[in-house]
């Protein structure tokens, strides 16, 4: 399901169409963090990219519709250059995990769970007024944009 999703991200045309297939590659990833008990990581996928970054996509290509009725020119003279770096990459990754040995279950002595890691950010109250800080400067950022966005429109 990942990958599929992820050649289509890259296949369409359709911008829309790449950000609901994205969504789907980052609810893959989730899976993938359920599926290795990081509950956790697989909360945060969901909401944060699942929830937020793909909303973000969708509603900065509503914000700006006036780009989507041109006909714009989607090829990429890079393209075999992009195909090179990329199997590169592949093939580099592939000779570090097969030469890294990594620690068997019963190796693994540290247990965290999702309560563990709430409780150590907002449990003492020492990280409560930052997180709650940075939602307002992300919420008055959202409505600035917004702003911006809207006095161009007149």
């Amino acid at each position: 399901m990942i990958l599929g999703s992820a050649l289509m991200v890259v296949s369409l045309r359709n911008i829309v169409h790449c950000a609901l297939f994205l969504a789907f590659t980052f609810m893959g990833v989730a899976g993938v963090f359920a599926l290795l008990h990081a509950e956790f990581l697989a909360a945060v996928q969901v909401l944060i990219y699942v929830g937020a970054i793909t909303v973000l996509i969708l509603f900065a290509v509503m914000l700006t519709q006036k780009t989507i009725g041109i006909s714009l020119k989607q090829t990429n003279r890079l393209a075999p250059l992009a195909v090179l770096s990329a199997v590169t990459f592949l093939c580099m990754i592939a000779v570090i995990a097969l030469n890294t040995t990594f620690p068997t279950s019963g190796q693994h002595t540290v247990a965290v769970s999702t309560q563990t890691i709430g409780s150590a950010i907002l449990g003492n109250g020492s990280y409560v007024v930052p997180f709650e800080v940075a939602s307002i400067l992300l919420l008055a950022a959202m409505v600035g944009a917004i702003v911006i966005a809207r006095g161009q429109d007149n």
